[in-house]
């Protein structure tokens, strides 16, 4: 999965958006979780401290009297965290109850504290244990048989703290495994969205890839509503680009028909005009023939060029080409090695897939003393994200050509040696063809030390 990509993209987002959301969800539930916990906590304290005093204070008797331990079996376990106390505060003389937990230790009393009582009149603090452990303390002050002039006492009681932190934290270790399972699932099912939702585009490029191979004219299959007027566009896109160049055809060949009968006449005319003048205009009728024909040609490979969905099997349109050419060159028992791997294509028309071929090969034979090599390969772009391209190599055992001597071939007409036979159009018309389909000719030298020629073309396959 590139990082430019839509894929990426979408799932980069959502989990990005649940690393916001999840930690502030989580954190909102576990603060609300731990106000109710606490809460609870605070109503256990204060049920057992209004029970406790109730016990204790309305007994009969002057003093307040031990209360039956039926609220709280860790009461009853010595330094076990939960605690009461029924402390004097008027008479130091005066008798002071502990639970059997307590021991011979003490609570702190938050009315000793300072601390203001709430609208219940209860008071609240935290503080330390006998062990040193923070506990939670509730302290009611009351009288016995709630009489106003009666002695005061404070009756606390106390909670561990460390049991309300353990339940938030395994609450918040449930919490924090279960929202990052969902996170994860989330993810999961957003990779699951983000790939089926795709998969249209998926055949879009399948589609296209099979246009451009020569496997399809057209953008063909259901796809979604949403993507059905794009296939539309790019039908009418290949449809419009198949008439332009249906004219363009019908155009050049109407003035390629409309300008060879005039000139024909003018250029009989002038020859037999045996003056000056005739000689002259035959001579300049010829350049014009020359050029119109050149244009001409090139127009008819751009149209050619222009036509998607053009492919064609490179293997079957070599081996004639080499078998006519070691015929050709029989007496000088020319060899021609070809290597072309079954299956590969050429975006483009056949015939020019020919005349280029041809010409390399015709050259190669020209000037080779026994052998000529001929391969072909596919290769990746150089960027690695472009289209692959054909590798054409003809090499021969020829004398080859110094690099100042490579730079000039392919000039229209230049011949280096006016002794071998040809019009020295050949690497021109393969230079012009290789430009037509953005590819390129590189002269080289080749592994027998002879001229290697390597042409570089769009690949179909």
């Amino acid at each position: 999965m590139r990082f430019n990509s839509l894929a990426f993209r979408l799932i980069a987002t959502s989990a990005a958006w649940l690393a916001v959301v999840l930690p502030i969800a989580g954190y909102i539930i576990f603060r609300l979780y731990s106000e109710d916990v606490q809460a609870s906590f605070d109503q256990r304290l204060e049920k057992l401290v209004n029970s406790i005093a109730v016990d204790s204070l309305l007994s009969g008797g002057a003093d307040p009297v031990a209360p039956l331990n039926r609220y709280e079996p860790l009461f009853e376990e010595t330094q076990s965290g939960w605690y009461w106390q029924i402390k004097p505060l008027d008479d130091p003389t005066a008798l002071q109850l502990v639970s059997a937990s307590l021991a011979t230790a003490t609570l702190p009393s938050p009315y000793e504290a300072k601390i203001a009582p709430d609208p219940m009149g209860q008071r609240w603090m935290n503080a330390k244990g006998p062990l040193g452990e923070p506990i939670r303390v509730i302290e009611v002050v009351d009288t016995k048989g709630h009489q106003g002039n009666a002695p005061r006492y404070a009756v606390s009681v106390a909670g561990p703290i460390a049991w309300l932190e353990s339940r938030n934290r395994n609450f918040r270790n449930r919490l924090s495994i279960a929202l990052a399972l969902t996170g994860l699932g989330l993810v999961t099912a957003t990779l699951f969205q983000v790939r089926f939702g795709l998969l249209p585009l998926q055949r879009i490029e399948k589609g296209l890839a099979a246009i451009r191979s020569g496997d399809a004219v057209r953008l063909e299959g259901s796809l979604p509503a949403e993507i059905e007027p794009m296939q539309s566009e790019l039908n009418a896109l290949i449809q419009s680009n198949q008439d332009i160049i249906d004219r363009a055809r019908t155009q050049v060949g109407n003035l390629a028909h409309a300008l060879k009968t005039p000139l024909a006449v003018i250029i009989n005319e002038a020859r037999e005009d045996k003056g000056a003048i005739g000689e002259k205009v035959a001579e300049q009728a010829n350049i014009m023939r020359d050029q119109i024909t050149l244009y001409l040609d090139r127009a008819r490979m751009a149209a050619r060029v222009g036509v998607m969905g053009r492919a064609t099997d490179v293997q079957p349109v070599l081996e004639p080409i080499v078998r006519a050419l070691e015929r050709i060159y029989r007496e000088r028992d020319i060899r021609i090695d070809l290597l072309c791997p079954t299956g590969l294509k050429f975006q483009g028309e056949r015939q020019d897939l020919e005349e280029m071929a041809g010409n390399l090969l015709d050259n190669a034979c020209k000037w080779a003393r026994t052998r000529v090599s001929v391969s072909v390969e596919v290769e990746a772009a150089r960027d690695g994200r472009g289209a692959r391209r054909l590798v054409l190599m003809v090499g021969d055992d020829g004398p080859g050509l110094p690099p100042d001597q490579r730079a000039k071939l392919g000039q229209r007409g230049l011949r280096l040696d006016e002794t071998k036979p040809g019009s020295g159009l050949g690497l021109s018309i393969v230079t012009d063809l290789a430009q037509q389909y953005r590819g390129r000719l590189h002269l080289g030298e080749s592994a027998f030390g002879g001229l290697e020629a390597r042409l570089e073309l769009p690949s179909a396959g």
